[in-house]
């Protein structure tokens, strides 16, 4: 059986987070650590976190992924900005000790100004403030779609930031379904080279976690929107190999798709999974 979540509001708790995974058979979900947008993270509620240890346990829910905010960009060469990743950056790592052993997720930023190689020396840098040797959390590096000056469209860029950290072993990637397509590569037509080119590169045991979309757009679009599952242009089939992939069905599943209710996820998780048996 796949390891399949959604996105949940962390705003609702732990504890309801949870309770809204059960209810639509997930077994892990996502969650911003703030506005996705910026801003400061809500305090931690230390029965909520009890609770939700309980009720994880109960239902089997072993792993859950935090997203940083899209407006972090440890890239930028402007004080200010990245004085924020770096403030929001050390916050969120101390705030996930509340949950230990799970996953943290990060876009890696954008060059803005700047050459890819300054950029990743600046990502890199950033990590090597920010990450401590007592975080239990695995720091999870995106890959992107390539839009404007994304870092971290090609494996290369993420091989590159990667080598560059201090505590390389804190460090993995969360590779994006409807991201790698949109940058250009094949997991409809050629999802074995895929994961071929990602290990050689990169090493298949770095990826931690896989966010699962469709996308809107054809391959190579560098766009970066995503669809319900089965709708865009990736389609259901080429999405439930990635989910039975032998190398990859012990992952965890986030979905990310544009769904305005719960049903719709629930909906996408129960076709995944009994594609998957």
């Amino acid at each position: 059986m796949i390891n399949i979540g959604c996105h949940l509001s962390v705003a609702k708790g732990f504890a309801n987070m949870a309770r809204e995974a059960i209810s639509i058979d997930a077994t892990t979900f996502q969650f911003f650590t703030r506005n996705p947008r910026g801003g400061k993270a809500k305090a931690i509620d230390e029965a909520d976190i009890t609770a939700f240890r309980s009720l994880a346990k109960e239902a089997g829910i072993e792993v859950i992924l935090a997203h940083a905010p899209y407006t972090i960009n440890p890239a930028s060469p402007v004080d200010k900005t990245a004085d924020f990743a770096f403030t929001a950056l050390s916050e969120d790592l101390a705030r996930m000790e509340n949950t230990p052993g799970q996953l943290y997720n990060m876009h890696p930023g954008s060059a803005v100004g700047q050459s890819v190689d300054e950029a990743v020396e600046r990502i890199a840098g950033m990590l090597n403030r920010v990450l401590r040797p007592e975080h239990s959390t695995t720091f999870l590096l995106e890959t992107m779609a390539g839009k404007g000056t994304e870092v971290g469209r090609t494996f290369e860029e993420l091989a590159a930031i990667i080598e560059r950290i201090e505590l390389s072993e804190k460090v993995g990637v969360c590779l994006d379904t409807c991201h790698v397509w949109d940058a250009g590569y094949d997991i409809v037509g050629n999802l074995d080279g895929v994961l071929e080119e990602f290990d050689r590169i990169i090493g298949l045991s770095r990826l931690k976690a896989v966010h699962l979309n469709d996308s809107k757009n054809p391959l190579g679009a560098r766009k970066d929107r995503h669809a319900p599952i089965g709708e865009g242009c990736i389609g259901f089939k080429a999405l439930s190999a990635v989910t039975c992939h032998p190398l990859l069905r012990k992952l965890p599943f986030y979905l990310e798709t544009p769904h305005d209710t719960l049903d719709g996820y629930a909906d996408e998780i129960a076709r995944l999974k009994a594609a998957s048996e």
